[in-house]
């Protein structure tokens, strides 16, 4: 049974803000792996960095869930990695993330 006592919110960049130091939930198209750390590219394009981050998982598809505590306005501290493949349509998830930051929120938690 899933855990909703404590849940994530989905973000894109201009959510990311609104969570300093905490948990949320995004996918990262991943445009590189370096030493610890994932550089990639936010649902809605902007260019995040995620620390801490698996390499493993990151280095097996083109597109991860990163479940993570909010950093900075473009770092976050990976938590856990999921392997989302190497098709997935942003475009929609962006959408998703911007309907979870309205007064429909509750509908997403």
């Amino acid at each position: 049974m899933a855990d909703i006592s404590n849940p994530r919110p989905m973000v894109n960049s201009k959510l990311l803000k609104n969570y300093m130091g905490r948990r949320v939930t995004t996918v990262v198209k991943v445009t590189r792996v370096e030493g610890g750390n994932v550089m990639g590219e936010l649902p809605d394009g902007v260019p995040i960095t995620v620390r801490q981050a698996p390499q493993h998982v990151a280095a097996q598809a083109q597109f991860v869930e990163v479940i993570g505590v909010v950093e900075g306005d473009r770092t976050l501290r990976a938590e856990t990695l999921t392997s989302f493949g190497d098709n997935f349509d942003m475009t929609t998830y962006n959408e998703l993330c911007q309907l979870s930051g309205t007064e429909n929120r509750e509908c997403f938690v």
